[in-house]
């Protein structure tokens, strides 16, 4: 598919419409990113997904013979939504993540030009596009496991007129070959972050991953060492699908979605939690980090004694082989490790 095989005008107006949309959310303020938004054509690399409908999904295509098909296959492609675009069995396997969520990563990641940035999961290829409108093709790399994934990224890039580094790979060994990078970006949510990741990321470069539900900003300040923050956003994204990273991987999420998700334990599962509580996000997210180290009933518990704290109160350590999540202070009581047991790192009680 080109840009001439859709109606030109038709999409540049829902381009800009879009733009307009992430704008007045307050996102878009560097105008080179928002360049990037008004000047790399979404629809090249979403030239079919799919919607859900009750237990199952539509599949909306530029290829359709039916106009009316077409003209809601381009709409879809420029709302300010996540899309799936791979479905293995009936589950979710990739996805163009919500324009809108994308647009606030991209801003958080803070690039300056010359950077050198290292993208975990392709997906559509669509964000690495606009990382190459930005900082230019050859300083961009992304990765992904799955050969489909990255041989279609590859392909939209091309249409697009982009050629960055397209490579198939564990995302948790991040890509060594092309390392150093400046930014690292994941596109799929992990429980801990890859020692492999740190090492890769240049002394005082960012590394912007989701992870349970929150999107986390680390300061990389050595090999192996690393401090940062989550934002306040809720965000969905399917697991890392990895290898390495199997033990990290947590339920099916919707990709790319700042919404206000519900992967959540049911009542029956999570007895002496008020049913009105599961609903409630910090609580999820409070929850999702604790997952398989604390009881749905400790973790209720300790976020009420916490006074019910926002994302941005939460943040991560990592030194060396011990990583750990933390509540106001990295050494302060309410701090618990994240991934794989390590020896000697416990729980530190204390919530007040």
């Amino acid at each position: 598919m080109t840009e001439a095989g859709t109606q030109p005008e038709a999409a540049a107006a829902a381009r800009a419409a879009l733009v307009r949309t992430i704008v007045a959310e307050g996102l878009l303020t560097d105008p080179a990113w928002r360049a990037a938004f008004e000047e790399v054509p979404r629809h090249l690399f979403v030239p079919s997904y799919y919607l859900p409908v009750r237990d199952s999904f539509e599949l909306l295509s530029y290829g359709d013979p039916d106009p009316g098909v077409r003209a809601r296959w381009l709409s879809g492609a420029y709302a300010d939504t996540p899309l799936a675009t791979r479905v293995r069995d009936g589950a979710l396997i990739s996805s163009s993540s919500q324009p809108s969520l994308m647009a606030q990563m991209l801003e958080v990641l803070d690039v300056r030009d010359g950077d050198r940035v290292l993208e975990v999961g392709a997906g559509t290829g669509y964000n690495a596009a606009l990382l190459s409108h930005r900082l230019g093709e050859k300083r961009v790399t992304t990765v992904d496991l799955d050969r489909e994934i990255t041989d279609s990224a590859r392909g939209h890039l091309a249409a697009a007129g982009y050629r960055p580094v397209v490579l198939r790979g564990d995302g948790a060994h991040g890509c060594p070959s092309r390392a150093p990078y400046d930014r690292i970006l994941a596109t799929c949510a992990l429980r801990s972050v890859p020692h492999a990741w740190l090492e890769q990321c240049r002394p005082g470069g960012l590394v912007l991953t989701p992870l349970a539900t929150g999107l986390l900003v680390l300061r990389v300040s050595g090999a192996g060492q690393a401090e940062g923050r989550f934002l306040n956003t809720s965000a969905y994204f399917v697991p890392l699908r990895a290898g390495a990273a199997e033990a990290q991987q947590g339920p099916p999420l919707p990709q790319g979605s700042s919404h206000q998700g519900t992967s959540l334990p049911q009542p029956e599962d999570a007895e002496g939690v008020p049913h009105h509580v599961l609903r409630h996000e910090p609580f999820t997210f409070l929850l999702a980090l604790t997952a398989g180290r604390l009881t749905p009933r400790e973790a209720y518990e300790l976020w009420q004694r916490a006074h019910h704290p926002e994302r941005s109160r939460f943040g991560v350590t990592i030194r060396g082989a011990e990583q750990w999540a933390w509540l106001d202070d990295p050494e302060g009581p309410g701090a618990w490790p994240l991934g794989p047991a390590v020896q000697g790192m416990t729980w530190r009680q204390g919530f007040v």
